[in-house]
């Protein structure tokens, strides 16, 4: 039987072309172009002829609706993060780091599901069974009725869940090393990858078995394989941390359940995972407050406000071109808050190394850490401690005027809640009600003068004390 004639797809944009190439000329991705048998099926759909299609009914956008079930799987952080539990039939792509505590924070899912009553299978491509074992054991978790298998033939995997009641919980450890014999290529491939996906998509579907595919990263963070599996899935959560710090943030980057950006907060211990109910506490822990170029950021993650500390470090440089470090933030952002500092601020940072973080690890993307980021550059430059009872948040525009940001009165209420007393906003919206005293400035260079004189006084003060 002759082969079928192949096409080569680019695996991040789906464009087509005859021939393979390092380069997709659509997109410009390099090495995404990955060989696809015309006639192989994917997920174990074999081309067939064409057949004439149905009818079927068009509904109107009125109508009754109701929320989906939910199954709580007892984490409460897991369950904020997914929009309130397991939705039945629904699939997540859970990617992170290796060794960044993905299996820990599952297997403890697990098991809190199993003591519960459910049908729970924990299906492993990389460990053994026995590995996945020990881990239970060291986290006390061995006497949980979860049901293990070490395999990676998506067939046979589908094959076994069927037998029996259908599982509530079906965890896939990992994605890029399950295949199906439905598609013609080598195992870990692209295609393997999204063919694999379809077929546990398609079981997830028909048997109402919410599944759990984890996914390995790749250097730049993000999770490996073809883009267009994050597309099929219901849900992608991407599980991070640093080796430094000892907790672990679980951010949800897509939910058609539930918000987006929602953020779990764990900390790892010697007992496996323990939940963070008041984030902001761990983060502002072992604070500083006598040392200038630290500004308090109130920030919101998803539904969520957290208070993190942004420092920052000015100091001469004898370079030709002065250094730009940043931690937990994005560089292209400081750039442009410098620059409007120094258009609009009359401050000038051009003979000045810049060194920006976020403290704790925990990476901030709204705009609204601008006036914080502001805040804490001219102090560090001028020498002014800031307060250690006042938040600052906004978002700074080109033109050095502080726009408003949302959720104002959330961020103030969390601040007020732990025990600060004055917050630095641009003016609230219209009918929020600020929690705290509130002073608004409607330019960036109200608050460098504001900094500035305070800088003066702190030196003053210190000239009296010699």
């Amino acid at each position: 039987m002759a082969k079928g004639r192949g096409t080569f797809v680019c695996q991040a944009c789906g464009a087509v072309s005859q021939r393979w190439q390092g380069k997709c000329e659509a997109c410009g991705e390099w090495n995404s172009i990955s060989e696809e048998v015309a006639g192989s099926g994917i997920g174990g759909q074999a081309a067939q002829k064409a057949r004439k299609g149905r009818v079927f009914p068009l509904e109107g956008l009125s109508g009754q609706t109701k929320s989906p079930p939910r199954i709580t799987s007892g984490i409460e952080e897991l369950d904020r993060v997914t929009g309130g539990g397991f939705v039945p039939g629904s699939v997540i792509l859970l990617g992170g780091e290796p060794g960044i505590g993905k299996s820990t924070l599952l297997i403890q899912a697990c098991a809190t599901l199993a003591r519960q009553g459910h049908r729970v299978c924990y299906i492993s491509g990389e460990e053994a069974v026995a590995q996945v074992r020990l881990r239970a054991e060291r986290l006390g978790l061995a006497d949980a009725p979860v049901e293990l298998a070490a395999e990676t033939s998506v067939e046979d995997i589908v094959a076994t869940l069927q037998q029996g009641r259908a599982p509530a919980l079906v965890i896939i450890d990992s994605i890029q090393t399950m295949w199906t014999d439905q598609v013609e290529s080598t195992p870990g491939t692209v295609t393997q990858v999204r063919g694999a996906a379809q077929a546990l998509i398609r079981y997830a579907k028909t048997t109402n078995a919410a599944v759990i595919l984890v996914g390995h990263v790749t250097k730049d963070g993000q999770i490996a394989g073809p883009r267009v599996v994050e597309h099929m899935v219901d849900a992608v959560v991407s599980f991070e941390g640093e080796g430094g710090h000892h907790f672990r943030i679980l951010r949800s980057v897509k939910n058609r359940f539930g918000p987006t950006d929602e953020i779990g907060v764990f900390e790892m211990t010697g007992q496996g995972l323990s939940e963070v109910t008041n984030p902001s506490a761990l983060f502002l822990a072992g604070r500083d407050s006598s040392a200038p170029g630290a500004a308090v950021f109130a920030g919101i993650e998803g539904t969520r406000p957290v208070l993190v500390e942004v420092q920052a470090l000015v100091a001469p440089t004898s370079l030709g071109t002065p250094r730009r470090a940043v931690v937990g933030w994005d560089p292209a952002r400081l750039s442009m808050v410098i620059a409007v500092l120094e258009a609009h601020g009359g401050l000038r940072l051009g003979q000045h190394d810049v060194y920006l973080s976020v403290a704790g690890g925990l990476r901030v993307s709204e705009p609204a850490a601008d006036l914080a980021a502001a805040a804490a550059l001219v102090s560090s430059l001028t020498g002014a401690v800031l307060p250690s009872d006042t938040v600052y948040f906004g978002e700074v525009a080109l033109s050095g005027a502080v726009r408003p940001v949302v959720h104002s009165a959330l961020r103030i209420k969390e601040a007020a809640k732990l025990g600060f007393a004055k917050a630095i906003a641009p003016p609230a919206q219209q009918g929020e009600v600020p929690a705290l005293p509130t002073q608004t400035h409607q330019h960036i260079s109200a608050l460098v003068a504001e900094i500035a004189a305070l800088g003066a006084q702190n030196r003053k003060a210190a000239g009296r004390d010699r």
